[in-house]
């Protein structure tokens, strides 16, 4: 099946490798041989424990090519977080990119896992691979992408290729091929948004794809000058990337790029017109997706439209309601919606659909009921029928009744001038139940800055949205997807000395 499709040319910008469809296709068959010849099989599941190169795509496609299941893992993940992900998976293989940790080496082996290399220098093989039999299942497992619970209870979306195919059907009939014909991922590899969207999407329809190390700071400095040596169309993206690159890195200066997508966390309006500026397009698209729905589930590809705080815009081969319940019990669609403007729960329909949580149907009950996905995302769909998300549940903060949604309080302190990275979140108060916490990266920290950014939230916020705890941090901890965890910002925050608000602008603690 994966044998003879049509992919695209690989490059790695980087070390200057680069692989036509001729080499890649003589690495394909290469490696079945290898990994026939070492027992996988149809049914097996393979961690890969590297990413972003050349021979991780390859070794995906020999892996779906002998029905085996891809588990990518991050590799920066400590031997203890990885042997926990071993265990909750329990494959046969791990494929390794070079020398691993002696320990992580020892723990797998010990719960019966092959560690088999897969790199460049792979000794050819004059073996002919057994090409019969290697039509995989579409309802197979194909896909296994660990969202959480490295150190607790792992929670594995699998997706069958049947889900995987629809995502790109999708995305190919809702956003043509043109803009994405060389494509350039600096996100990993190890979770849907760079995977299955960035990377496969465009790769897998023949596309050009030039493959860059993920969210490394050296990189992202010389970003515009990446997309001029190697004429980049299109790149995906999440907006911690551009809280670097627009301080650091020079616009490009080529003109070839078409597209850009920003994905993976909340993208402001004030961010959203830097990152136009910066690129030289208007075509500069927020993309909703989870990983739960293949990813890119809609976004603002709309004709004309304004950057707003929190604007999704359509949805790419979904349905889209708002619900007021988040209740699996009842049948989406049989319950009523709500209105216009009115905020609730978003719920998809999607035929990219997992087939569920790995081993874990108890979790996969909580959020899918025939067909439809709970996001746990809050969001309006407009009088247009633009979603727009107002923020995840478990974020909002209950002041003394009133609900606040921390993302507002994000987009407003973004716009400060001295703003460099941010994160609101929710803290336990004895008099409120819970009340606003700021974490705050500044270029300048003096006294004078916070009483000149406290003027301006009070210009901007309603008093209950007023944050009353400010935490002065050197960088917002973010997970290797760069999304922030707002229970993990108020857990370091919470050992921290927070800002003498009282002292600098007459509020009380």
């Amino acid at each position: 099946m994966f044998v003879d499709v049509q992919v695209g040319a690989l490059t790695e910008p980087l070390t200057g490798r680069r692989w036509e469809p001729s080499e890649i296709r003589r690495q394909l068959l290469q490696r079945l041989a290898i990994y026939q010849h070492q027992g996988m099989r149809a049914g097996d599941r393979v961690l890969f424990l590297y990413g972003n190169r050349l021979e991780f795509f390859v070794d995906v496609l020999a892996v779906w090519s002998l029905g085996a299941c891809v588990v990518p893992i991050d590799v920066r993940l400590t031997p203890f977080e990885i042997e926990t992900l071993a265990r909750a998976a329990r494959p046969q293989f791990a494929l390794v990119a070079e020398e691993i940790d002696t320990v992580l080496a020892d723990r797998l082996t010990a719960l019966g896992v092959k560690l088999l290399e897969s790199t460049e220098s792979t000794p050819p093989t004059r073996a002919t691979p057994s090409l019969s039999g290697m039509h995989p299942s579409l309802d197979g497992d194909a896909l296994i992408l660990f969202t959480s619970g490295t150190t607790g209870q792992p929670k594995g979306v699998v997706h069958t290729h049947r889900s995987l195919r629809a995502r790109w059907i999708a995305l190919r009939q809702h956003l043509g091929l043109k803009a994405y014909r060389r494509t350039l991922c600096l996100l990993p590899t190890h979770f849907g948004h760079g995977l299955i969207c960035n990377c496969l999407f465009p790769w897998l329809w023949g596309q050009e794809l030039f493959i860059l190390p993920p969210f490394r700071a050296d990189l992202v400095m010389q970003l515009g000058a990446i997309v001029d040596e190697f004429e980049i169309t299109f790149m995906s993206s999440v907006p911690a990337l551009w809280r670097l690159a627009l301080k650091t890195a020079r616009p490009p200066r080529s003109g070839t790029l078409e597209r850009v997508f920003c994905g993976s966390a909340p993208l402001s309006a004030h961010l959203w017109e830097h990152i136009r500026e910066w690129t030289g397009t208007k075509s500069v698209f927020n993309a909703y997706g989870i990983t739960e729905t293949g990813s890119w589930v809609a976004g603002t590809t709309m004709p004309e439209f304004t950057p707003a705080d929190g604007l999704i815009g359509e949805p790419w081969g979904a349905l889209v309601k708002i619900l007021k319940s988040r209740s699996t019990d009842e049948p989406p669609w049989a319950v009523p919606g709500c209105a216009p403007n009115e905020p609730g729960y978003v719920w998809l329909n999607t035929p990219a659909l997992m087939r569920g949580y790995w081993e874990r149907d108890d979790l996969t009950r909580q959020v899918v009921s025939q067909g439809w996905f709970m996001t746990g995302d809050i969001g309006i769909i407009d009088d247009r029928g633009w979603l727009y998300l107002r923020g995840r549940e478990r974020e909002e903060i209950n002041k003394g009744g009133m609900k606040i949604y921390p993302g507002d309080i994000d987009a407003v302190v973004e716009r400060f001038a001295a703003t460099v990275d941010v994160c609101c979140f929710g803290y336990d108060d004895p008099l409120y139940g819970q009340n606003v916490g700021l974490a705050l990266v500044l270029s300048d920290s003096s006294d004078e800055t916070l009483r000149r950014l406290y003027q301006w939230l009070k210009q901007h916020l309603a008093e209950h949205q007023m944050p009353m705890r400010w935490y002065l941090l050197e960088a917002i901890p973010r997970t290797s997807r760069g999304k922030m965890n707002r229970a993990r910002v108020a857990e370091v925050c919470a050992r921290l000395e927070p800002v003498n608000v009282h002292q600098l602008f007459g509020e009380r603690r």
